[in-house]
């Protein structure tokens, strides 16, 4: 059985939201420890230790040991939780690993020679990973740290599906279950660059500004004309008034 990471803890009986916040300030994390045919136990672990291994990839594909007093526990990290503002883990969720009881555990996937194969250095292509991890099924003994694909004979338009990632013996993936196949990798062509309308539509834009200043240009004359003529019926009675006199 491989053991990545050690763990110190140590056990806690009061719970709660308040209890939690109050380890929390002292710098712990609260944990849960489950599975193994045995009751829930809850742990209490060191904030600036944790941080430490919640960076590494490996600290959630492994075994890791946990030390409480004068016991030891094998387990599997199955949820961190963070802090949505903080660099500060919030809660930890563990699962007991028992030697002849299989795991269930995602496993990161590894894409080696992207660079070179042909669809990368020879055509351009671009990779795009559609799966990053998987999850799989094992012994303990069997556990891989990670799964790997060779990407060293794709091309343009190839794509790579989960069927063709070598397992382990032992290691099964329940993703291929029921006829299911998913593709993880595939590398496709850049996309190209739309060309510039700018210059087009600029001609246009220029004639609709033009059409709405001609429209606006009538109604204008056809207001003066009808100032002048409002003038002319004004200045008629006048005249025949001064005739009369």
């Amino acid at each position: 059985m491989r053991i990545s990471f050690v763990i110190g803890a140590e056990f806690r009986d009061t719970q709660g939201k308040g209890a939690s916040r109050r380890l929390r300030v002292q710098g712990k994390v609260p944990a849960i420890l489950y599975g193994g045919g045995q009751n829930p136990r809850a742990l209490v672990l060191d904030q600036q230790k944790l941080l430490t291994m919640i960076d590494n990839e490996k600290f959630y594909s492994s075994i890791v040991q946990l030390k409480v007093a004068n016991e030891t526990q094998e387990a599997i990290v199955k949820d961190v939780q963070m802090h949505p503002a903080k660099n500060l883990v919030v809660h930890l969720d563990m699962q007991r690993v028992l030697e002849h009881e299989k795991l269930r555990i995602r496993l990161p996937i590894h894409f080696r020679n992207a660079s070179v194969s042909p669809g990368v250095k020879v055509q351009g292509g671009i990779v795009s990973h559609l799966m990053n991890d998987v999850e799989v099924v094992c012994l303990p003994k069997d556990l891989p740290e990670y799964l790997e694909v060779d990407m060293v004979d794709m091309s343009l338009n190839d794509i790579k599906y989960l069927a063709d990632v070598k397992v382990p013996e032992g290691v099964v993936l329940p993703a291929l279950g029921q006829g299911r196949n998913p593709a993880i990798v595939s590398i496709h062509s850049p996309r190209a660059e739309e060309p510039e309308a700018v210059a087009v539509e600029a001609a246009p834009a220029e004639g609709a500004a033009a059409a709405p200043a001609a429209a606006g240009a009538a109604p204008a004359a056809a207001g003066a004309d009808a100032k002048k003529d409002d003038k002319a019926a004004a200045a008629a009675p006048a005249k025949k008034e001064a005739g009369k006199k």
